[in-house]
């Protein structure tokens, strides 16, 4: 058998592939790695407290999150979900989480 020798064009196409399945995989990784919040919410509705703890991309979205998952479990129907989430949480707690 004869000893070939991989071709430049070979070569440069590896490199180029190699790299932009390195770029793809570092884009993947840090899009996937944002950083977040947390936030603990106790309501009391109608005499029931309930506490919820929700992850979100911001504070605003961590907190919606838990007081709509909390309230679901307080209230029934739209007009009693709507009364619950406007109700001032007995605790609210927020952190930034890695």
């Amino acid at each position: 058998m004869e000893n070939r020798k991989p071709s430049s064009k070979r070569v440069v196409r590896a490199l180029i592939l190699a790299g932009a399945a390195l770029f793809i995989a570092a884009v993947v990784f840090w899009t996937l790695r944002i950083p977040g919040y947390e936030c603990e919410v106790c309501i009391e509705f109608r005499g029931r407290t309930v506490c919820r703890t929700v992850q979100g991309a911001t504070t605003a979205e961590a907190r919606s999150g838990a007081i709509t998952n909390a309230c679901a479990l307080l209230s029934s129907g739209v007009t009693d979900t709507l009364a619950c989430e406007r109700t001032t949480p007995r605790k609210l707690q927020c952190r930034e989480i890695d």
